[in-house]
């Protein structure tokens, strides 16, 4: 079978969708399967408003068409809803050809922070998007349950994984050149600096030792002034990330928006405990690997207190072989007949889900 994948989110971007997806074309190809991907570095591109870095194909209907016909795929997965995934679903529906999709990103919450549009408005659309959709593919319980109460159909229960030779367990905390000799403990943030990650929830967190934030975006300048006691490392390479993981003492994640958050299952699979608040995402991944609290500050002491083996077992449940097999099972070929989907509750005691709970966990 031959399966293309079309996404608006690829390198040189760097995010959880972007790492994501690029191991899931490896892992799938590793089973046998031919896969092709539709990126924005094959069309002409524009900064997305607000995100720097992260360039969005500019009207690539015609170019997209084209490279569509050629791949001849058996399968076509749309990962993302920028403008590459709506000329893709508009492509499909055309032709009459299944599809399957995506959600990775609670991007109403984001336009609702960032300009005051109602969340509402955003999920009537995003739900316009993916209803045609054969299979949304949904990396936790909690939003799968979300997304079907605002009216989502064909929901299918998925999850990622993490590189556990790249992220390879530190069994304490060791000495890193990217950090030079800092105060323990290490407090380390990884993502983009943007407001929908909430980390001056993170900066202003009152704890003692040394602040660490790996990464770039909107709000770096105005916090690199407001904060400049904290050490601000920027843009890492995957091997020095890893690094940087295994010398701090605790990761946390301090977004409340997250609909899975990999750098938690990356921090745990190097033994860093993560400290996070008890919301969709961190309650679906982080398990017996940190500790949650409505309260940053308690998560973060007793994260502190958790053993690094336990926490990279627990990154080791999130196996990368098994997110691919799954993904390619909920694949629907072309000329495949398109049943209804069950209902969370059914869903949720799929043999499926039963697997990706074993192997690795969908929900807790």
């Amino acid at each position: 079978m031959k399966i293309l994948i079309v996404t608006d989110a690829w390198q040189p971007q760097v995010n959880g969708v972007v790492t994501t997806l690029l191991e899931l074309v490896r892992q799938t190809q590793a089973l046998g399967y031919a896969v092709d991907v539709i990126q924005p570095g094959q069309f002409r591109t524009r900064p997305c408003p607000g995100y720097a870095g992260i360039d969005l194909a500019l009207f690539p209907g015609s170019e997209l068409v084209r490279l569509m016909d050629q791949a001849q795929a058996d399968a076509i997965h749309i990962a993302t809803e920028g403008p590459l995934g709506w000329a893709a679903r508009r492509y499909c529906l055309r032709r009459k050809l299944p599809f399957s999709t995506a959600f990775h990103t609670k991007y109403p919450e984001y336009a609702t922070a960032m300009l005051g549009v109602p969340t509402s408005w955003g999920y009537a659309l995003l739900r316009h998007f993916h209803r045609p959709s054969s299979a949304i593919l949904v990396p936790t319980a909690g939003v799968l349950q979300m997304l079907h109460q605002r009216g989502f159909p064909h929901l299918r229960a998925w999850t990622h994984g993490v590189d556990t030779q790249l992220f390879a367990l530190a069994e304490q905390a060791s000495s890193c050149r990217l950090l030079g000799p800092l105060a323990r403990p290490v407090s380390l943030f990884v993502g983009r600096v943007s407001a929908e990650k909430n980390i001056e929830a993170f900066l202003a967190l009152d704890v003692p030792g040394s602040k660490v934030v790996c990464g770039v975006g909107p709000l770096e300048a105005a916090l690199r002034s407001k904060y400049p006691n904290v050490h601000w490392l920027g843009l890492l390479k995957p091997v020095e990330l890893a690094q940087v993981y295994a010398a701090a003492d605790v990761f946390v994640f301090p977004s409340r928006t997250d609909t899975f958050g990999l750098v938690m299952l990356e921090a745990m699979a190097c033994g860093l405990p993560v400290a996070a608040y008890p919301v969709d995402g961190p309650l679906q991944v982080v398990g017996s690997g940190g500790a949650l609290d409505v309260d940053l500050r308690q998560a973060w002491s007793q994260a502190l207190k958790i053993n690094r083996r336990q926490a990279r077992q627990r990154a080791l449940m999130f196996d990368w072989r098994a997110v691919a097999e799954l993904f390619v099972s909920f694949l629907v070929p072309r000329q495949h007949p398109v049943h209804d989907a069950p209902s969370p509750s059914a869903l949720l005691e799929s043999p499926r889900v039963k697997i990706a709970h074993k192997h690795p966990p969908f929900v807790e």
